[in-house]
């Protein structure tokens, strides 16, 4: 597996700090940096990342931000969530799609193609973050087919990566 690196840094100024944390905090429904904090975009393996504290804790979906894995550790998320069985855990963590029947909980404002993040049931930690190929409510109705495309997982290559 090639090394990513993080190319095309750039240091946010005040404002676009501001700017950003606002939206990821009313995307996300927590508190993410402060506008006074080192925050820095960057490219990666074709995705525009942004970084904080060495982490690569953001991550732009369809040209808006969302948190990468990192960043859900580090800050929490209220919104956006889709809860998976424990069984789905051991192929998600390979990077495997989320197929409905694994769903059991999620996010009722979830609407298709919005940018999401999976947990499991037992510890509610996030797993990975992907694309919404359905709504909230249809996800745990569904009966069967995908319901997540995954963009990034625990131990992908952004989870990886060298900042």
């Amino acid at each position: 597996m090639t090394e990513l690196k993080l190319r095309r840094r750039n240091r946010l100024r005040r404002k676009e700090v501001e700017s950003l944390a606002a939206e990821l905090n009313s995307t996300m429904g927590t508190e993410t940096f402060q506008a006074t904090d080192a925050v820095e975009t960057g490219e990666a393996g074709g995705n525009q990342l942004v970084t904080y504290k060495g982490k690569p804790v953001g991550i732009f979906i369809n040209e808006k931000p969302f948190l990468t894995v990192h960043g859900l550790l580090m800050f929490g998320a209220a919104r956006k969530h889709v809860t998976v069985d424990m069984g789905a855990v051991k192929y998600l963590a390979n990077g495997a799609d989320v197929m409905a029947p694994g769903i059991i909980d999620a996010d009722p404002e979830i609407k298709e193609g919005d940018a999401v993040w999976v947990r499991d049931q037992n510890n509610l930690r996030p797993l990975l973050v992907g694309i919404a190929l359905m709504d909230g409510p249809g996800m745990v109705a569904g009966k069967g087919g995908k319901a997540v495309k995954t963009v990034h997982y625990v131990g992908d290559k952004i989870w990886n990566l060298p900042v």
